[in-house]
């Protein structure tokens, strides 16, 4: 993994992220030169600086982006507003709950986010799920003239990315390419689900996970008996949970196993390690639950097990893990797999240090992993792996 910072995991995978989001490294130099002695402190005030200076770059890129848009440059407009996205979303998301400048960062992230789709005229729409009481806001996106119902894959977040961040590391535009719908989900939880409409994360995937369902049988264009599920990181715990409870599901991916996220916490908890996602974890983790306490979150995560559900599992079902995972086992993808009894095609693909994209659902090297993503499930799902006619 490129590790600009010193041993600082977490800010490092925060630089992987943003370059798989396509930022620059020259942008990225530029915010984040003077924090280098800041990275060992892992305190407020080094996550705070790292917020100001990330979200200086943001509204640089903004202010650029409107200059050009103003001269009706909107191309390269809209190619500013993505950099200036990820310089917003990357400040915000490292921040704790309570920091009350990361809601003007995510507003901004959002406005970014949106000029850059009208802007460079992405194949990409946003559209509201509903759910239970309200909805969950979400991005659909489908293949140009498809010419006829396609299929369509349901992808959710992990712990602390958004539907955002999903679009632009490549996904559903590959899909896209291969015949293949994608609606990217804020499941509750995460992105605006949990930041403007309260909405909290649970063991019960397959609630959110059926709304979604009956959401694409219903919309034009989308093969109703063709939908499949995945999600990262922790949906690696959720898409494997989905395809055991929910019969319409024709195919799972798990984007780095979460097979026991309980035990998980537990060893993070106890050894206080240092290689987590987000700076702050357990009060961010304790946002995304509803918890007040580490002892909550820790109670609350011994459910989030997929111990004796697998086997009910009747789809096709690929679990994709980095040999060289710091957060997550590979163990547990291998377990995962082989509690997958019912299933016709239950593979583990590794992906190695010699082939890159090692890390954390591959945030190392994420192309690798989005290649191998993609062709399974249009060979699965009935795409066309070549690309579309």
């Amino acid at each position: 993994m490129f590790e600009y910072f010193e041993d600082n995991y977490t800010w490092n995978m925060a630089v992987n992220l943003a370059l798989g989001m396509g930022g620059s490294i020259g942008d990225i130099d530029d915010a984040s030169r003077a924090l280098r002695p800041l990275a060992k402190q892992r305190d407020d005030a080094a996550a705070e600086k790292f917020f100001e200076n990330w979200t200086a770059l943001g509204a640089k890129l903004k202010r650029q982006a409107s200059a050009d848009e103003t001269r009706g440059r909107l191309l390269s407009a809209g190619a500013k507003y993505r950099r200036a996205f990820i310089a917003f979303i990357q400040a915000e998301r490292m921040q704790r709950p309570d920091f009350a400048p990361r809601q003007q960062a995510y507003r901004e992230a959002l406005d970014c986010f949106a000029r850059f789709l009208t802007l460079t005229r992405q194949n990409c729409r946003r559209v509201d799920v509903p759910y239970l009481n309200t909805s969950l806001p979400a991005l659909l996106v489908t293949p140009r003239n498809a010419g006829g119902d396609v299929p369509c894959m349901v992808h959710f977040d992990g712990l602390d990315v958004t539907k955002e961040i999903i679009y632009l590391v490549g996904v559903p535009g590959m899909l896209a390419e291969r015949g293949i719908a994608t609606l990217v989900v804020d499941n509750p939880g995460v992105g605006e689900s949990l930041r403007m409409r309260g909405l909290h994360n649970g063991p019960d995937a397959e609630i959110p996970a059926e709304a979604a369902i009956d959401f694409l049988q219903s919309t034009p264009g989308i093969d109703r008996n063709r939908i499949g599920i995945m999600a990262l990181s922790l949906g690696g715990y959720h898409a494997p949970r989905i395809a055991a409870f929910e019969p319409r599901v024709k195919c799972a991916v798990a984007w780095g196993a979460n097979y026991d996220w309980g035990e998980t916490q537990r060893r993070r908890y106890e050894s206080k390690d240092q290689r987590l996602p987000v700076p702050h974890y357990w009060d961010h983790v304790g946002w995304v639950f509803g918890k007040s306490s580490v002892e909550e979150v820790v109670a609350v995560s011994e459910k989030l097990t997929l111990k004796g559900i697998l086997h009910q599992i009747k789809c096709p079902i690929l679990c994709i893990h980095g040999e060289n995972d710091r957060q997550i086992s590979l163990s547990q993808a291998k377990q995962l797999i082989a509690e997958c009894t019912s299933s016709p095609k239950a593979e583990l693909h590794v992906q190695t240090l010699a082939d890159g994209g090692a890390e954390h659902c591959g945030v190392d090297n994420v192309a690798p992993t989005r290649e191998f993503i993609c062709d399974w499930i249009a060979e699965v799902l009935g795409g066309n792996p070549a690309g579309k006619n």
